[in-house]
């Protein structure tokens, strides 16, 4: 019986038609040499997230300059997936780019492609593991523009101008928007840093968003007559504790 080579399964995303046919041309002339099926193709982070999340191939071919999202952040959405693709970048970046690239280990191709080098790239995408959030959070010194909350099977993009709170509850953060909560499992002190210039630690438990609070209240137990503070966010009836050690932020936003 011979030993048939399960074929490679790739999806694109360029927000470019041109680059994704150019793409495409050059795929078909690997599969010569090496087994492979084209599942797909998206022309921005939002569609790809969207087809991705109903469908599982083994590598991804993401541009990094994309309007909206970045493929750099698209990957990071990526790897949040319960197979996560191998992520191979296509960039017209200049040199100090590429050296971030190869400094971690992070498969790219420089356009113009050549076919030798996305045929050697989709060869070692078989074996290749995910590259994690930490390096390429490195390969960009932007945060992300949304959180991806994963919900029955469904990636939903919350935009991080939405959010109003963070909050730890057990192993779960607590993503709070006018409308609703979202859970996801991201380390609130990761959060905290990525979105520093956004957020503010109210609480060892909470971050808040800055541009969210119009004012403070304190409130005083009736049975200890202790007091605290608690912090008021536009269009949210909720009063979230301040925890002694952070009420500095009371005088500072006064």
């Amino acid at each position: 019986m011979n030993n048939v080579e399960i074929p490679l399964t790739v999806f694109i995303v360029d927000d470019e038609p041109p680059a994704r046919n150019r793409l495409k041309d050059l795929l078909t002339d690997c599969a010569a040499q090496l087994p492979l099926q084209l599942m797909g193709e998206a022309g921005n982070g939002h569609e790809a997230l969207d087809k991705l999340s109903e469908m599982q191939v083994d590598v991804v071919l993401v541009d990094i300059r994309m309007p909206k999202m970045d493929g750099i952040e698209l990957a990071q959405h990526l790897n949040k997936l319960p197979k996560p693709p191998a992520i191979i970048f296509t960039t017209a970046y200049d040199v100090y780019a590429i050296q971030a690239f190869e400094l971690h280990a992070v498969d790219y191709l420089l356009k113009p492609i050549r076919l030798g080098r996305l045929s050697e790239a989709l060869t070692r995408a078989r074996s290749a593991v995910p590259v994690q959030n930490e390096k390429l959070q490195k390969l960009s010194p932007e945060p992300r523009k949304n959180i991806a909350i994963h919900e029955r099977g469904k990636v939903h993009l919350i935009p991080i101008e939405h959010v109003l709170y963070l909050r730890a509850e057990l192993k779960y953060i607590t993503v709070r928007t006018v409308e609703r909560e979202y859970l996801t499992e991201e380390s609130l002190s990761a959060l905290e840093k990525e979105f520093a210039a956004r957020f503010i630690r109210i609480h060892r438990n909470c971050l808040v968003a800055k541009n969210e609070i119009v004012g403070f209240e304190k409130v005083v137990d009736e049975k200890s007559g202790d007091s605290h503070w608690t912090v008021n966010l536009r269009n949210l009836h909720e009063m979230l504790p301040i925890s002694r050690r952070q009420q500095f932020i009371v005088k500072e936003f006064g």
